[in-house]
């Protein structure tokens, strides 16, 4: 007997949901520390514009299959194109995410750890080494291990609860809390003596400074930073009441998605200039960096607390959609209750994640082909699976999916005209594809002819 289908009680508890899944660590920790490394303000124009080129009409596209489908990633594929291989693409969503959680979880483990660490005021300490204290933390098997569970644990109790009463519930919460924080966090970052020079080179784009590869990172952030190509948000509009605007919704999704980038550079780059520290620190900026340029300002405990809280919020989120979209699929055939997949996949995910999370302490010495057990699986999901996600949606949903029924879901229920839908095929025929096979050799080092 199958389950009734649940949907989103509002068109804002499914934008906040979206958002939530787009917003993780990649805005919060990736983004800054990447522009950072790749010019600044330059870089910050360039992520705006390729989002709203590349990464907008990918949400979109993935839209457009979940709602007009009514059904999760892998079902979803199997209705629009039966009897066909493209129900491959559902089930590369589907094993993407499990093994993006396998380490996505590990970090969140360790961004849990460092969030209740600073709530009861036990990183910031006069002449403590950070870089230390870091290290301490993920080379511990007891602390990563516990991290991992907990993290996981909450994962598991917001999707038991389902749809409208845990995910949509949960980021009505988060996601607010979250641009509150990140906006006290600003305005603290600005009345900071020597403020101005970190906002000048996050906001005044410097073009000197952009090369090949940052223009490169541009257009991979730009594609990663909205949640698409593993599904996760088929699986979401799926949820989706045709009342919905898919269009607008999304502009509102990537609208949010570039703010809370903006919010991000403006919360760390003009503490780290003021402080005197390098805004091209890299990965180390958040678990190194900022506890020490935090640690030099008054009240640097409580603002600490306060983003590294917010971190935790945006993590959850973003993993809510990877959970979500592997339960979906292994509830569809009602064989198994919703609660009975988050434990099983939640146990699974644990289980899959211990050698991620063990490391860079009793597994340090293990290696797949020079990497690490964690990076070689970062590797795999982010170089290789990801970008392929993105090129078959972006092939499907051009040259498989019914051009009418497309057309139709694009139009419906919003103010969207004939001219923005051929802007949007237009885009996602050419430029989209075209760009995910530049990432795609970028990562896996086939570039480096055409830049120098």
């Amino acid at each position: 007997m199958g389950h009734k289908k649940e949907h989103w009680t509002s068109r804002v508890g499914f934008i906040l949901a979206s958002a939530g899944a787009a917003i993780g660590l990649g805005q919060i920790w990736k983004f800054p520390y990447v522009t950072g490394m790749s010019g600044g303000g330059a870089f910050f124009l360039l992520f705006i514009i390729f989002t709203l080129l590349i990464g907008l009409p990918m949400l979109i596209s993935e839209y457009i299959i979940g709602r007009g489908s009514g059904k999760e990633a892998i079902s979803a594929y199997k209705k629009l194109a039966p009897d066909s291989a493209w129900v491959w693409v559902g089930r590369l969503g589907v094993i993407g995410s499990f093994l993006l959680l396998s380490f996505y979880s590990v970090v969140g483990g360790w961004v849990l750890i460092y969030s209740v660490r600073s709530v009861l005021g036990k990183i910031i300490a006069e002449g403590a080494d950070y870089s230390a204290l870091f290290g301490s933390i993920i080379s511990s098997p007891v602390t990563t291990l516990v991290g991992l569970f907990i993290f996981t644990l909450l994962n598991v109790i917001v999707i038991a609860f389902g749809i409208a009463n845990g995910i949509e519930r949960a980021n009505k919460i988060m996601m607010p809390l979250l641009f509150i924080f990140f906006i006290v966090l600003v305005v603290r970052a600005l009345t900071l003596d020597g403020a101005m020079e970190g906002v000048v080179f996050f906001l005044a784009p410097d073009f000197s400074k952009l090369t090949g590869e940052s223009i490169l990172f541009a257009l991979g952030q730009s594609f990663f930073s909205l949640s698409v190509g593993f599904s996760c948000m088929v699986t979401y509009s799926s949820y989706l009441k045709r009342d919905v605007s898919l269009t607008s919704s999304a502009g509102s999704v990537a609208a949010l998605n570039i703010f809370t980038s903006f919010l991000a550079g403006l919360a760390i780059f003009p503490v780290v200039f003021a402080l005197g520290f390098e805004p091209t620190e890299g990965p180390g900026l958040l678990f190194m960096v900022l506890p020490a340029a935090f640690g030099e300002i008054p009240f640097g405990a409580f603002f600490l607390a306060l983003f590294l809280v917010l971190l935790l919020f945006a993590t959850l989120t973003s993993s809510f959609s990877l959970y979500e979209i592997i339960v979906a699929a292994i509830t569809a055939n009602g064989k198994l209750s919703r609660k009975q997949a988050a434990l099983i996949i939640g146990l699974v995910v644990f289980v899959a994640a211990i050698p991620s999370a063990l490391t860079e302490s009793v597994l340090f010495d293990v290696t797949i082909f020079g990497k690490t057990i964690f990076d070689a699986t970062d590797y795999l999901v982010s170089n290789i699976l990801l970008p392929l996600g993105g090129l078959l949606i972006a092939l499907f949903i051009i040259h498989r999916a019914d051009k009418s029924f497309v057309k139709e879901e694009f139009l419906l229920a919003g103010n969207a005209g004939e001219t923005l839908y051929k802007a949007w095929r237009g885009l996602m025929t050419w430029l989209v594809p075209i760009v995910i096979i530049v990432v795609f050799l970028d990562t896996l080092g086939l570039t480096k002819w055409i830049f120098g």
